[in-house]
């Protein structure tokens, strides 16, 4: 009998650390990075025509640099957000025979950030600023600093923001 209750407790402890190491609702997972970041600005800095040196200056060490091929540098990042699913984005830089930059691909357009491409919106400039200018309920009372930051703000003139020519996709 009494080795009985003493299996009987052992079991259950073991049960009980074994299911400890399941998932239960509100256990902290962490989030797994892993390889290069690579962000939209990196990619807008790109030109043709840079060489090997002025790229790994801009996006850093490449995570995969292939020995058959050594015109080619490959980005990878993978983020899985606890207990999420994972995401992977890809950036392929294409070098010519004099070691300068022909052209990319992978998860990343010149000149589209990733957040107007998930919206759908394009690289017009006048549909995002229409949307950042705040709706105020009720106007700045007359001489306060804020009306005064406000007529500023309404006499400063927008310039476009010129748009990246994209890299050559097709390397001859």
């Amino acid at each position: 009998m009494q080795k009985t209750k003493l299996l009987l407790t052992s079991l259950s402890l073991t049960g009980l650390f074994a299911l400890a190491g399941c998932s239960f609702p509100g256990v902290y997972k962490i989030d797994i990075q892993q390889g290069n970041v690579v962000t939209q600005d990196m990619i807008d800095q790109l030109r043709p025509g840079m060489t090997r040196r002025q790229v790994r200056f801009i996006m850093g060490n490449p995570l995969i640099t292939d020995t058959f091929h050594a015109d080619r540098w490959d980005y990878l990042y993978s983020i899985q957000p606890g207990g999420g699913q994972r995401h992977q984005e890809r950036v392929s830089l294409v070098f010519g025979s004099n070691d300068q930059l022909i052209g990319l691909a992978g998860d990343f357009m010149p000149g589209v950030s990733r957040d107007q491409a998930i919206m759908g919106e394009g690289s017009d400039t006048t549909n995002t600023q229409q949307q950042a200018k705040p709706q105020d309920d009720k106007p700045a009372a007359p001489g306060s600093l804020l009306e005064q930051i406000q007529r500023e703000v309404d006499q400063v003139k927008t310039v476009p923001v010129p748009v990246p020519e994209p890299l050559e996709t097709d390397p001859q």
